[in-house]
């Protein structure tokens, strides 16, 4: 059973930066996609990265490309998610997911098997 712990979220003007981190214990052998999400209260989880940790292969969406880096450390199985030039729309809870399947839809939630708890990130004008 995979576990994630996600940690680095907090307060920020807009223009700052945070690196989110995600560390993962017990097997992760199994995972082929990790993933950021991020929500407000009100809206669905929205998908915001994703890397396949196999291949390396990354993904975000449009709004935060250039701004947003994900990257993960294997030897020490910890994602992390490098925030640059925070936007005020960047805030919301932020939760790091494991998905075990070879196919997936990297943006829908239900295709992630495994959740953190969640991270704040609140950005101010």
């Amino acid at each position: 059973q995979v576990q994630l712990v996600e940690s680095g979220g907090g307060s920020v003007q807009a223009g700052g930066s945070l690196r989110l981190s995600c560390a993962a214990s017990g097997y992760t052998g199994g995972v082929y996609y990790m993933g950021w999400f991020r929500q407000v209260p009100g809206k669905e989880r929205e998908g915001v990265a994703a890397i396949h940790t196999r291949a390396g292969v990354t993904y975000y969406i449009d709004s935060v490309k250039g701004r947003f880096t994900i990257s993960q450390d294997n030897a020490k199985n910890t994602l992390f998610l490098q925030m640059s030039s925070l936007k005020p729309e960047d805030t919301g809870m932020y939760y790091c997911a494991a998905a075990f399947r070879r196919v997936i839809i990297w943006t829908r939630p239900a295709d992630f098997a495994v959740w953190g708890q969640g991270t704040q990130v609140t950005v101010s004008s």
